[in-house]
């Protein structure tokens, strides 16, 4: 009869064998960034290391394709990568963004209909207190424009945001040092901070930003 001992080391062996097969070589990761990007996912540097701009990208393909949310770049999300589709935009024809509440992405769509995908994190729908009123964390829907930008960090009330485009009252799509998977702000949209600088570049005075969800527009 096995010790437990023999039988715990036999498991931990099983696992970490397991594991080592799950593990993909830089090679694969190389294939998975540069796939990621063809498909319109913000990649960074196509090099084979697991980066947070690499794990942003497969969170906002993992946000979209509806698969969990782990940022983990394993053999199966490889063969999901090498096999989806590219995401396309609710409207086409001209560069506008779009702000995909349900999926938490985030899509800049250009006059060919190509797309550059991001993760977001929206309005929580929590109530919060500024500046003595209670208030709700929501992102409004609707057709909106970029009327206001600000350069750099930005300190408010509710903290500081980085590279704020502003779209309605003090709603902004912005950098923000925190953009978990689910919806978690007071009603901005959060973007990851790697990319902020420049989507602020390509989102100039005048863009027009859709937000939507299954029941709006």
């Amino acid at each position: 009869m096995k010790s437990t001992l023999t039988i715990c080391l036999i498991l931990i062996a099983a696992t970490s064998f397991v594991s080592a097969k799950q593990r993909l070589t830089r090679a694969e990761t190389r294939e998975a960034e540069r796939r990621l990007a063809e498909l319109g996912y913000w990649t960074g540097a196509i090099d084979g290391l697991t980066d947070p701009a690499t794990r942003s990208a497969l969170i906002a393909f993992q946000k979209w394709e509806g698969r969990p949310v782990t940022g983990k770049l394993t053999r199966e999300e490889l063969d999901a990568i090498r096999t989806s589709a590219s995401p396309k935009g609710r409207d086409v024809g001209y560069a506008h963004v779009e702000v995909d509440i349900d999926r938490q992405v985030l899509l800049i769509v250009n006059d060919d209909n190509s797309v550059r995908v991001l993760p977001v994190s929206t309005g929580s729908g929590k109530p919060f207190m500024d500046q003595g009123q209670m208030s709700v964390a929501y992102t409004p829907r609707g057709r909106f424009v970029v009327y206001d930008k600000t350069f750099g960090w930005e300190d408010g009330a509710l903290g500081s945001v980085y590279y704020a485009n502003y779209i309605s009252g003090g709603v902004a799509i912005h950098g923000y040092l925190s953009v978990p998977a689910q919806p978690a702000s007071h009603g901005c949209i959060r973007i990851p901070m790697f990319a902020a600088r420049e989507v602020s570049k390509l989102m100039p005075v005048g863009t027009i930003v859709l937000v939507y969800d299954k029941v709006s527009f």
